[in-house]
This record gives C-alpha cells, structure tokens and sequence, in this order.
C-alpha cells in the first residue's frame, strides 16, 4: 500500500468520526456546558495519549520547535474548537456545518503561503466539485441562511481559518515528530488553555450527570474515539499526504454526519444528499489520481 494511499485513508478516518461524534454528542451537550466538556474530553484523552508516549519513549514535549508545537495546541485543538461552539450557539448548527466546510480552503491557502505547495488545475478544480457536493449534502434553505446570526457566522468562518491553519503547522511538524506527539502536545496545551472554564461554566450544570450510562458513554466515545484516535489519524494522514489533497477528506465530515443522522436520528434526507455525495467522492478521487490508487492496488 502506497504513502497517498495509507494517508488517504488515515484522513477518511478521521473526518468520518467526526461527522459521527454529532451524532454521539447530540444529547451529551445538552447536559454538559460545551466549553467544559471540550476539557473533559482532552483531559481524557490526554491520559491515553500520554501513557502511549511513555510506552514508545517518545516525549511528549521535545525540546526544539516548541513555538509550532504551541500553535497547534493554540490554534487547531483550543481556538478553532472553541470558536465553533461559539459559532454554532450564535447562528446555527446548519451554519457551522455550512461554513465550517471551508476549513480545506484556508489549508490549501496556508499550503501555498506557508508550505510552498503549489496546487495544479486539477486540484484546483477537485476541491470546488466536493465542496459544491458538500453544499448539496447539506442542502442550505434561504431561510436558515438568512436567520443566521452575522456575529455567528464570522465565528465560524474563524473557526474555518484556525483549522486550516493547525493542519497546515501539522504538515510542516510532520518532518521533525511523529504523529503521536503532535496529538498528544497539541491536546496537552488545549487542555490547560480550557480549563478556566470549567470554573467558568461550572454553575450551569451538575457533575452528577456524568453517572448517567448514556451521558458517560458519549463522552468517553468523544473523548477516546473522536479526540484521541481521530486526532492521531488526521495528523498521521497529514504526514503522508500533501495538503492540498489531505484537505479535501474534510468533506466526509459532514458527508458522514448527514447519513448518521438519517440512520440514527431519523432526519430526512433528500435526493441532493446523494448528489452531493458523489461529487465529494468523484472530487477525492480526482484529486488523488486514479492512477496513485491503481498502483497502490497493484503493489498490495
């Protein structure tokens, strides 16, 4: 199996656990202030994080480049969370599904600038066919568009900015540490960055609630599955494949997220779903080449 291929599907991963952790969070952030269970959930996977790192010596905090090692705890794991759940309280969930999908746009902006990566037509073109998809998954109404809080929006598009940003620093770190330490720094500083506002938040709910089976599951899920393996393998296809084509797996996110939905919250879902899902999937496969995925076939 090929590098592109590996990271492929380190990437697909991923953003797939993430379209599903709205689904396992839905009633778990109905008890849980948002900001306090982002603490929680770093602080829970940060324990198996750290015990990995112990297991493979690796450290946790090397000694050089500690300043990129920063920002993406700062930016990816803490501003760019936090700003969508801000976002997302302002105008909409539709919305921070909507807007939060540009994240693949800054990164490959931020590849160019930052990274020196050139993109070619056809990447070009591949990202505006599954974004195109991913507006027809999400099939936005005029009136959500218009209800939407303008305050909110601009933070989601914040939100957009900062993770295009930490993926772009996650690719640039790639060539001096391993995927595990870039996780398990990044979530480390995010953790001590949100626990202020477990202080904060902390007379909006009752500790107490964290006893009960279906509030404890969700957050060990999001904690474990959606934090720690899900971070990992995004970091890990980041190492492997370039930015450009990395940033285009985002979009089984919300792809992922609406079929769950479906499946389990029994929202409806229309004909544009599957439109707009087969442009995502034809944009992913023009972009890594037919040719890559052929090879690496053969080779296996």
């Amino acid at each position: 199996m090929s590098a592109t291929v590996k990271g492929g599907l380190h990437l697909t991963l991923a953003a797939s656990i993430w379209g599903g952790m709205y689904v396992v969070s839905k009633y778990t952030l109905d008890v849980i202030p948002p900001l306090t269970f982002l603490f929680i959930r770093y602080l829970l996977a940060l324990t198996l994080l750290l015990a990995l790192c112990r297991k493979e010596k690796q450290p946790v905090f090397p000694g050089r480049q500690r300043w990129l090692l920063l920002q993406i705890g700062l930016f990816g794991y803490f501003f760019s969370i936090a700003a969508q759940f801000i976002g997302t309280k302002l105008s909409s969930a539709h919305m921070g599904a909507l807007i939060t999908t540009l994240s693949p746009v800054f990164l490959s902006l931020f590849a160019i600038i930052m990274l020196k990566e050139k993109m070619t037509g056809k990447q070009a073109a591949a990202t505006l066919l599954a974004l195109f998809g991913v507006i027809l998954v999400l099939n936005p109404d005029r009136s959500s568009l218009h209800t939407a809080g303008n305050l909110g929006n601009m933070v989601l598009v914040l939100a957009a900015l900062f993770w295009g940003y930490y993926s772009a620093l996650a690719r640039k770190a790639a060539t001096s540490f391993s995927a595990l330490q870039v996780t398990t720094c990044g979530i480390l500083i995010a953790a001590i960055l949100s626990l202020p506002f477990v202080f904060i938040e902390a007379h909006e709910w009752n500790w107490a609630a964290l006893l009960r089976p279906s509030i404890l599951g969700g957050v060990l899920y999001v904690s474990f599955i959606s934090t720690a393996l899900a971070f990992f393998s995004w970091n890990k296809g980041l190492s492997l494949v370039p930015a450009h084509q990395a940033g285009l797996f985002f979009f089984f996110q919300p792809l992922v997220g609406v079929l769950l939905s479906w499946l389990v919250l029994k929202e409806q879902i229309t004909g544009y779903f599957f439109a707009g899902g087969v442009l995502i999937l034809l944009g992913v496969y023009l972009s890594m080449g037919g040719s890559a995925i052929k090879k690496a076939s053969d080779t296996d």
